[in-house]
């Protein structure tokens, strides 16, 4: 009975290594690709393993031969400027929802969710047609306005949800002691959802780093791409394929979301409201 026992336990320890040793080779192998083929030097036709010659060539190439840099810089100030105006409006979204009764309160909640529903594909038109209204093509602020309005509903739903963690009977004792409705929020309750709030400005600031379908819709000169458009160029091409360049600036996507990330993971803690009411 027990050997049986032991070898169950055996087989499971064994099936689990080798499910995530086969996840690990599918998610690393294409990283591993990139990487090796962005440093190579000269240009690849193709994505393969190879004995390789480090260089940083392509890199310098990227900013001196292509407009990378200024698709970079576009990327980044939407990303930044999204991050910054989703997260304060879904904060305050958030604790209104959680907080206060107010008319239609439950119908614009259950609005958010039907918008979710609606994929951004069956909307590309409506923006279209929204940019041309307002001679918005090519303006990345409409982009902004864009990312900033179909991040709300879910998030909101998502921020409403943490703060509802939160004992109200913080928010009592401080209006007791003669706080008003913006102390209550700002000193009291704002400090133990910071983890939420941190991922909100996570998400906020990759999402113009990963969108294409989006971006390429609205941004049709060069100068005004985002690297997500800009980087397809070096691949649309059969003809005139610049895989050493895609690879190469795919890397340098990471670098300000893995910084923003290492900034904020002292703030990835749950739990920070256990005990937030006791004494």
């Amino acid at each position: 009975m027990n050997n049986s026992v032991k070898f169950k336990r055996r087989m499971g320890k064994t099936l689990t290594y080798a499910y995530l040793v086969g996840l690990s080779i599918i998610i690393l192998y294409p990283l591993l690709i990139t990487v090796m083929s962005a440093f190579k030097s000269g240009n690849v036709v193709a994505f393969r393993l190879e004995p390789i010659q480090f260089s940083f060539d392509n890199f310098v190439g990227l900013f001196t031969e292509t407009l990378y840099g200024t698709w970079y810089w576009n990327t980044l100030v939407i990303a930044l400027i999204t991050m910054i105006v989703q997260t304060s409006i879904v904060t305050l979204a958030g604790y209104a929802y959680s907080r206060y009764n107010f008319l239609a309160r439950k119908q614009s909640l259950i609005f958010f969710l039907i918008i979710q529903m609606v994929p951004t594909m069956a909307a590309l038109t409506a923006f279209f047609v929204m940019a041309l209204m307002l001679n918005a093509l090519n303006q990345p602020w409409f982009l902004i306005l864009l990312y900033v309005g179909g991040g709300i509903p879910m998030n909101a739903w998502l921020m409403k949800g943490y703060f509802d963690t939160v004992p109200i009977s913080l928010d009592e004792s401080a209006k007791l002691d003669g706080a008003g409705h913006f102390r209550r929020f700002w000193q009291i309750v704002l400090p133990l959802v910071r983890p939420m709030i941190a991922v909100q400005a996570l998400w906020a600031f990759m999402g113009p780093f990963g969108d294409y379908i989006l971006s390429s819709f609205l941004l049709r000169e060069k100068e005004v791409y985002t690297v997500a458009v800009g980087l397809q160029t070096f691949v649309s091409n059969v003809k005139n394929l610049k895989v050493a360049y895609f690879s190469a600036g795919a890397i340098l996507i990471a670098l300000p979301i893995c910084i923003l990330f290492f900034f904020l993971q002292k703030n990835f803690v749950s739990g920070l409201t256990s005990g937030g009411d006791k004494g």
